[in-house]
């Protein structure tokens, strides 16, 4: 076809030249393309061509479809800038969907280590080939970071794995010429268009940085992790296969994308220094071994939770009479305010159990201090507030074979036989400490020699998968399945099917009784006649000889003469008298009076008043507890 008319636009698209008309359009100098589809006359509707350095969307209709002379018309429109701004308009919607994915993705744990390697896979391969972030050793501690100390890389991702960059885990101290120094020093980000000409940067190692050229790696922009005042380290992004260098609209996206990471690294840090804080708070109060004592064989475990501090705690406590106290308790909430509050309530449970309380009373005074502190006190920050705790105490006596038990809205205990069967004990619940106004009911357990008293946190039991009556169930599988009879096999036993890192704190407890034979245990009735004291003496003599306890023969006599005396005396009847061979040598003196004799010091002139005090000389331990019928006074000596 030939060119019968074309506009002064038509020839400056088409470069067409000045004796065009009436020319075949196939001698025009266009390209084939576009000089086909001229020549051709068919439809075209925005047909994009590239002619010369411009794209232009052509539309073709032909002039004889209604009965006109044959031919065509051709329009030409320029969308070259259209298709330049539409480019950009691309790049900026890739560019607002990486801070959008920034935002959603960067920060998704309290894991300073994480969060720098959500950065990393982030910015590859959308953004650059390879990134890296190193970070202050300090900084991954939870503590601020120190300038002028090495950093430690913390992430790295990248298109190939094989990149000659320094690995993860690395220490690395740059030297002043580098562009992470000068970024670390400025504050300020730092571009490379051209690393092979960076001598400052390949000063940091000529080996390295000769590996890292030759792999392919060309340009570089360095950004410190900057959080308020404080500077965490940098992030770095490195391209190899895409050839252009990094432009001043990519210095800011790298900026805004390092900007909302050092947050999410700085909220990591804090909550890890808090969370090793509470950590070592809550070790520091858990008993770093447990007491020398006889009635119980006992073997336990404590596991943190994955995510805060919780404030379960436990504690085994020996009592007088060779009797054992076990107590395991949880703090509800998390964080430093619960560890310090298990610490007070463990300190508590030691002083109320010094005076010897049953179960239910030393709950109702622990439920007291609960809801005084529940009161009196605000946590920081955010910081979950202590509402309650539950608890759980019980007391074993050898002798009688007897666990006496009282819990506050904690989970029951599990009784191991001797046979193997499994049963939770019938103890009543009873509300959780901190509300106040209800009593507590204790319960009673007679336990076979070998029995198995397991005690333990609602985090063993229970969490957000299942119900505690699902948890109990796998318990009780567990304590069935366990291979041996050992404390120490039921631990593992029970452990062996929990996760790695619980959701909650678990603290498991497991005790073997022992029952302190009869031949070991001797007592008398005493008449209540300053008579009766002469025989007991005699009595007692004759025993100790028996177990081979002469060298304490004295200084026995001494002690249960003066006590013996004093329940004549101060008491009332019946009397009784009762020797344990344990560790130690225990001494009991029981009446019916609920009157408690008190150390003091007798003046010169004074006749008496002296009794209690030798005795405290003599005795290694001494003390009073009280009964359901009167009380019972009680030394402690040594075995030699």
């Amino acid at each position: 076809g030939r060119l019968l008319l074309a506009n002064d636009e038509a020839h400056r698209l088409l470069d067409l030249p000045g004796n065009a008309e009436r020319r075949s359009v196939l001698e025009l100098g266009l390209d084939d393309e576009t000089a086909g589809l001229l020549a051709s006359g068919r439809v075209a509707t925005d047909e994009v061509h590239l002619v010369k350095d411009r794209l232009l969307a052509i539309n073709q209709r032909p002039t004889d479809l209604r009965g006109g002379p044959p031919g065509s018309v051709t329009t030409l429109r320029d969308s070259t800038e259209l298709r330049a701004l539409s480019g950009r308009a691309e790049v900026a919607r890739e560019r607002l969907n990486m801070l959008y994915d920034a935002g959603v993705g960067i920060g998704t744990s309290l894991d300073v280590a994480r969060t720098a390697e959500e950065l990393a896979g982030l910015a590859v391969p959308r953004f650059s080939d390879f990134a890296t972030v190193d970070l202050f050793d300090a900084v991954l501690g939870g503590e601020e970071p120190r300038p002028g100390t090495a950093l430690r890389r913390t992430a790295a991702a990248g298109i190939r794995e094989d990149a000659p960059l320094y690995p993860v885990g690395e220490r690395i101290r740059f030297v002043a010429t580098s562009p992470q120094a000068r970024a670390l020093t400025t504050g300020q980000s730092v571009v490379v268009s051209g690393l092979r000409e960076e001598t400052g940067w390949r000063a940091q190692n000529r080996e390295r940085t000769d590996r890292v050229l030759d792999y392919g790696i060309h340009s570089l922009i360095t950004v410190p992790l900057r959080a308020g005042s404080l500077v965490l380290g940098v992030a770095n992004f490195w391209r190899a296969d895409k050839p252009q260098p990094f432009d001043a609209e990519e210095v800011a996206l790298a900026e805004e994308l390092v900007a909302r990471a050092a947050v999410s690294i700085d909220n990591a840090r804090r909550y890890t220094r808090e969370h090793s804080m509470a950590v070592t708070l809550q070790r520091s109060l858990l008993p770093r071994s447990l007491p020398a004592q006889g009635a119980l064989e006992i073997a336990y475990r404590y596991l943190p939770a994955q995510s805060g501090v919780g404030g379960d705690w436990f504690d085994v406590l020996p009592l007088s009479g060779a009797r054992v106290a076990l107590v395991v308790g949880d703090v509800v909430g998390h964080g430093l305010h619960a560890a310090a509050t298990m610490g007070r309530l463990r300190t508590a449970v030691h002083n109320f159990s010094s005076l010897d309380l049953p179960p239910d009373e030393l709950l109702g005074l622990l439920d007291e201090l609960v809801g005084r502190i529940d009161q009196d006190e605000t946590p920081d920050g955010d910081a979950a507030v202590v509402t309650g705790a539950t608890c759980l105490y019980a007391i074993y006596d050898p002798v009688s074979r007897r666990c006496t038990l009282a819990r506050a809205g904690h989970p029951p205990p599990a009784v191991v036989r001797p046979d193997g069967s499994v049963e939770f004990a019938d103890v009543p619940a009873g509300p959780p400490l901190g509300l106040g106004g209800l009593p507590f009911e204790t319960a009673e357990l007679e336990l076979a020699e070998g029995s198995r008293l397991v005690l333990y946190t609602d985090g063993l039991v229970e969490d957000r998968q299942r119900d505690i009556d699902e948890g109990l169930g796998l318990l009780r599988d567990a304590l069935l399945r366990t291979p041996g009879t050992s404390p120490e096999d039921t631990c593992r036993t029970v452990l062996d099917r929990l996760p790695a890192r619980p959701s909650d704190d678990v603290a498991l407890i497991v005790a073997r009784t022992r029952v302190l034979d009869g031949d070991r245990v001797a007592q008398w009735q005493v008449p209540s006649e300053p008579a009766a004291v002469s025989r007991v003496r005699a009595s007692v003599t004759r025993r100790l000889a028996a177990w081979g306890l002469e060298e304490l023969a004295f200084t026995t006599e001494l002690i249960l003469s003066e006590l013996v005396t004093n329940a004549i005396r101060y008491g009332r009847g019946p009397i009784g008298v009762r020797l344990l061979r344990d560790r130690t040598l225990i001494c009991e003196v029981s009446d019916r009076s609920t009157t408690s004799p008190h150390l003091r010091y007798a003046a010169s002139t004074d006749e008496g008043g002296r009794g209690l005090f030798l005795v405290a000389q003599l005795a290694e331990r001494w003390g009073t507890r009280y009964t359901p019928t009167g009380k019972v006074i009680w030394a402690e000596q040594p075995l030699p």
